[in-house]
């Protein structure tokens, strides 16, 4: 590799919290060490801190070592936010206190999975735009809607680099490394660690239906895109049918044939699992989730809400304990039968 270092190391340090992503850390981190190892030369050097320089637990149970502590982190040119479950109990105002004082001296700041929640908990994301792990976006939005929040994979920007979850990082710092030291470095460490590609920045998280489940119709698709962009004033099936060209018993047929569910089902489990989002990530009110999600009461939708999910509104928010797993590692409980999604046609 021809890449050099130019006499300089650059520098990044990642802040460990609690139940942070090991999935995420390794992404992190093991594209900068082959970055030194294809180059021949450090590159790269990072320091895993944590607030005292204790050692931290991630998610998966797996405990890492701090290198040091917020208080004695080397000068870098870069921090990186590792978050993972329960962002919303995982840091302290020290942590805040620390990610300030690098803003103010200039560091660039960014995040992996969850860890964009905190930046903005420190009110270093208003008005920059952002990414975070789909699961934690909506409780993000509704806390700070000044943070310019969107579903792509990874969002740089010239002071902020955030990523969602999973192995999105790994894209994330493989494009950085090749803004740093060329394109043809980015590359050869994709083929070292047998990706097929490299994924942009203009990729979204959440796979489409069409990808997740085959050669979906296009109509179907369209037809949940309509029901996911409209939850809290909910369109009718007349209309979604309207709207695609069609007739409602077509679009009957096209749920029933592709998903085993007819449409009125699939449109409520949507709203629903909005709901859900909305009640174990935020403080809003149930009432005021009710009507987000497009309930007119909350009667009704407690009914709705134990009917599909077996537990009350209430139930759930207060199962959802500080410790506690979050919807992105933890399986939905169900009563009614989900949709089908192995049905769709190829």
């Amino acid at each position: 590799m021809t890449a050099t270092n130019n006499g300089k190391t650059r520098q990044i340090n990642l802040l460990l919290l609690p139940n942070f992503t090991l999935l995420s850390l390794g992404s992190v981190i093991d594209p900068m060490r082959m970055a030194n190892q294809l180059a021949g030369q450090e590159l790269y050097d990072w320091c895993i801190v944590t607030e005292k320089g204790e050692p931290v637990t991630s998610s998966d149970g797996v405990q890492v070592m701090g290198d040091t502590s917020m208080a004695k982190a080397p000068p870098c040119e870069m921090l990186l936010v590792m978050g993972g479950w329960g962002i919303a109990e995982s840091f302290t105002d020290g942590h805040l206190q620390f990610l300030r004082k690098l803003d103010g001296k200039g560091v660039k700041l960014g995040a992996a999975c969850t860890g964009t929640y905190v930046l903005a908990e420190a009110g270093l994301m208003d008005h920059h735009p952002c990414s975070i792990h789909w699961e934690t976006l909506t409780a993000l939005q509704e806390r700070h809607p000044l943070a310019l929040c969107s579903n792509r994979l990874f969002t740089v920007t010239d002071t902020r680099v955030t990523s969602s979850g999973g192995t999105a990082p790994l894209d994330m710092m493989i494009n950085l490394i090749r803004q740093d030291y060329g394109a043809a470095l980015g590359n050869a460490i994709s083929e070292m660690f047998v990706l097929d590609r490299i994924r942009s920045d203009t990729e979204f998280q959440k796979v489409p239906l069409k990808l997740t489940t085959g050669k979906a119709p296009a109509k179907l698709i369209e037809a949940t895109n309509l029901m996911e962009a409209n939850i809290e004033e909910p369109l009718a099936l007349e209309q979604i049918a309207s709207m695609l060209e069609i007739s409602r018993r077509q679009l009957e047929r096209l749920f029933k044939g592709n998903l085993d569910c007819p449409p009125s089902r699939y449109y409520m489990r949507v709203r629903l699992q909005r709901a859900r989002q909305l009640l174990k990530q935020t403080t809003l009110s149930i009432i005021d989730i009710a009507l987000q999600c497009g309930f007119v009461s909350t009667p009704h939708f407690s009914k709705c809400y134990r009917a599909y999910l077996g537990l009350s509104p209430r139930q759930e928010r207060a199962e959802q304990k500080p410790g506690q797993q979050t919807e992105a590692h933890k399986p939905p409980r169900l009563v009614a039968t989900e949709p089908s999604f192995a049905k769709i046609h190829l």
